[in-house]
């Protein structure tokens, strides 16, 4: 079978056993810190992905993709709202909502919380609560029972558990004859919810008519009603063009302004972090110029023979570009390989090691969710395979280019 005599040359060298251990060691440090760079690429761009799409399940399937609202005042007609917007192709589901903020109090424990007043029989259409119940449901909130359903963490620095009582403090005063008292109100605990997020530690739901009893809203008024859309990052451009086809001024929100910031944070974190390990790469495709020049250096004297047997400079320079091709070809497959495994097994693995060592590394208290999320994308494994392979090829033009240079008649003078 016909082969080109400098892809049959560059091939011998690289599968051949040198008398320089040495070079044989270089070329296999930068094989493998070469799979290490990948395999790390891969490995560390599936976590962030990870993390990007618990982002977008957990945080913004609980929180509104959108709200739109009154100037200033409570919202009377939402019905009619809701129905409007629904038409629309790019909603999915509209929903009611009243909310407030305050401090959970129990048993001399105070807590800042969020409360979301909400329909239950809405709800479940514009958020993820009704999947991640550990006790209780959404159908525990009855109107005028004063339920209330509180996030793990949060119930567990209050020290409330189902069927405890906690009051609630709203931020407003009353003024009665004992004076000027803020506003309290008792709720029974029906339900414990947990996403395995920051929200688990501030976010509270009661039913929409006693937080509107609450927030002494005339029947029938709430807040606003919160929309969700099928496409998520097309929320804050058709919550206003939504808005302005109402023939009054509404005020729109949108989830950029709520959380935008941490989405920002983890894209920024990807780019960054994947850009510092590329030097990795870089250092591995260091050593494969390293490797080639002493092996352009050992072989100076076959160099000088092949070119008085007729092979030209070209010839010569692709040898040693085949060899150093074929040490990145290797290294790159290797670690995508490595980096396909552990990216597949990272969550399992570090899981392994919490319950062994006892301890947790992402705790809920400090991070938005409580373990290592990891996602393989094909569009990063494209990415970080051809980048190394180009990289790798690339280091191997200098010391090829120099074997190409070298003179037959200088090389064998003292042969």
């Amino acid at each position: 079978m016909f082969r080109p005599l400098s892809l049959f040359v560059g091939l011998r060298y690289t599968a051949a056993k040198r008398g320089n251990h040495f070079i044989s060691f270089i070329s296999l440090v930068s094989m493998l810190g070469l799979m290490l760079g990948v395999a790390a690429l891969i490995v560390v761009l599936s976590v962030m992905n990870g993390f990007d799409r618990e982002l977008k399940q957990r945080i913004l399937g609980m929180v509104p993709h959108a709200t739109i609202s009154e100037y200033g005042t409570s919202m009377q007609d939402w019905s009619q709202v809701s129905e409007r917007l629904v038409l629309s192709d790019q909603v999915e589901a509209a929903a009611p909502f009243v909310q407030a903020q305050g401090m959970l109090t129990n048993a001399g424990k105070v807590h800042g919380v969020l409360v979301n007043g909400i329909d239950p029989d809405y709800e479940t259409d514009v958020s993820i609560i009704a999947d991640h119940f550990t006790y209780g449901s959404l159908d525990n909130l009855v109107a005028g029972d004063y339920g209330i359903v509180l996030g793990e963490l949060l119930a567990r620095f209050i020290g409330a558990g189902v069927g405890d009582k906690v009051t609630l403090v709203l931020p407003e005063a009353s003024v009665s004859i004992a004076g000027i008292v803020p506003r309290l109100k008792r709720f029974e605990v029906v339900g414990i919810f947990s996403v395995g997020a920051e929200l688990d530690a501030s976010l509270a739901y009661v039913h929409i008519d006693d937080a509107a009893r609450l927030k002494r809203l005339l029947p029938g008024e709430v807040d606003g009603v919160r929309i969700k859309f099928d496409d998520l990052f097309a929320a804050p451009r058709l919550i206003r063009s939504l808005a302005e086809s109402f023939d009054r001024p509404l005020y729109v929100s949108d989830w950029t302004r709520t959380h935008g910031n941490l989405f920002q944070a983890i894209q920024l974190e990807k780019r960054m972090i994947g850009l510092l390990l590329f030097l990795i790469v870089f250092v591995a495709a260091f050593n494969i110029v390293s490797t080639l020049v002493m092996v352009v250096t050992d072989k100076r004297n076959d160099i000088a023979i092949l070119r008085t047997m007729g092979a030209t400079p070209g010839g010569i320079m692709r040898i040693f570009m085949v060899q150093g091709t074929v040490i990145g070809f290797i290294g790159t497959t290797l670690g995508l390989v490595l980096g396909i495994i552990l990216a597949l097994t990272v969550s399992d693995l570090v899981a392994w090691v919490e319950r062994t060592l006892g301890i947790q590394f992402l705790s809920a208290d400090v991070y938005f969710i409580s373990y290592l999320p990891s996602q393989l994308q094909l569009n990063d494994l494209v990415m970080i395979t051809i980048t190394a392979f180009s990289i790798s090829f690339l280091a191997t033009l200098y010391p090829a280019w120099k074997a190409s240079r070298t003179q037959p008649a200088e090389a064998l003078r003292y042969e």
